[in-house]
């Protein structure tokens, strides 16, 4: 049996890749690659999901934070813990980053923002937004094992490229009265890796080719920004939105998500149409009240000083202040540089 399997890692090769991924042809090359120990790696995989069988403990490779959300509910975050982080950031820039997401996805995307996200949706008769539910936890391992499979890798190296970069919650993390929590049961990306933005994007590859198709027949555009949905259009739009969002559904629920209805909104010119924050009636601008609020703190640091006015107690004032107007900037130059202006005749003490 032994020389078996000897000859089987002997005869693996990379197979053809449609993009420039590092060569790593056996499990023994991938330990090597990550400069870990082929136990370790089998430990750090964990491809069996064996210590979500074992009470939660320092062999445990995820820490978990429940974080309450604004509708009441909670958000599961799983962190994964030193060692499995740097793992997953070389994974991240050395292979994840050679493999381009649609051009639709915006969120985590290097050279893409929020400023790009709503761009093309700005001054349009009607801007329709969906949410999709458990964005991360409903990507599971097995898409996650068909994109390093696309990639060129082996099997052997692709599920353990998949158990590095996905994790089973243990029971005991999970409330049992607390409903839908089915999907942290599965395998499934980890709200918290630093793999799984870029994964989740590369997996909802076909979703957005197929919603970009959608909103191209009837002349709308579509971005999408994590789990935010954005399409908008003009006259063929308008009238066929309630038959649109169906479509978006049935499609969203053949790539395996699901879109929260009630959260859908259909903006049309007469109300604010507003995406991720962003006001899109005219032009994209942020919000009158978020700016004049900013402004107002930029005056009174200019008239009393900066010290009394950083009423929320942030460590680094100044560096919380240039950084609201650095996204004032992105969204509107204009508006960006009179408060930039405004920040720079502030006599901060030494």
């Amino acid at each position: 049996m032994t020389s078996r399997r000897i000859n089987v890692r002997k005869r693996a090769k990379m197979g053809p890749s449609p993009w420039p991924v590092p060569a790593i042809a056996t499990t023994c090359a991938l330990a090597e690659w990550l400069g870990v120990a082929a136990r370790e790696l089998d430990w750090l995989a964990d491809c069996e999901s064996r210590l979500t069988k074992s009470p939660l403990g320092k062999m445990h490779h995820y820490t978990y934070r429940w974080l309450a959300k604004r509708d009441g509910k909670s958000r599961l975050i799983e962190m994964p813990k030193q060692r499995l982080k740097a793992i997953q950031r070389r994974i991240l820039h050395e292979i994840l980053d050679c493999i381009p997401p649609h051009d639709a996805a915006h969120g985590y995307c290097r050279g893409r923002s929020i400023a790009s996200f709503v761009a093309c949706h700005a001054g349009r008769r009607i801007v329709l937004r969906f949410d999709l539910r458990d964005f991360f936890p409903s990507i599971r391992a097995s898409r996650v094992h068909a994109l390093f499979r696309r990639s060129g890798y082996p099997r052997g190296v692709a599920r353990l490229l998949t158990g590095l970069c996905s994790t089973v919650v243990p029971g005991d993390v999970l409330p049992a009265d607390r409903t839908g929590l089915e999907v942290y049961r599965s395998r499934h990306l980890p709200q918290g890796a630093p793999t799984s933005p870029a994964l989740a994007n590369l997996c909802a590859y076909r979703l957005d080719r197929r919603l970009d198709g959608l909103a191209r027949r009837i002349g709308a555009d579509y971005t999408r920004y994590a789990d935010d949905l954005a399409f908008s259009g003009g006259e063929e739009l308008e009238p066929s939105a309630g038959r649109f969002q169906v479509s978006v559904c049935r499609i969203a629920l053949e790539e395996g998500f699901e879109v929260r209805t009630h959260k859908s909104r259909f903006m049309r010119r007469g109300v604010r149409q507003q995406l991720a924050g962003v006001v899109l009636n005219v032009r994209p601008n942020v919000r009158r009240p978020e700016y004049d609020k900013l402004k107002a703190v930029l005056c009174n640091c200019v008239r009393l000083g900066p010290h009394g006015q950083n009423h929320a107690g942030h460590d680094d004032f100044r560096g919380y202040l240039l950084g609201r107007i650095a996204y004032v900037s992105m969204i509107n130059p204009a508006r960006g540089a009179k408060l930039r202006a405004e920040f720079n005749r502030i006599a901060w003490p030494p």
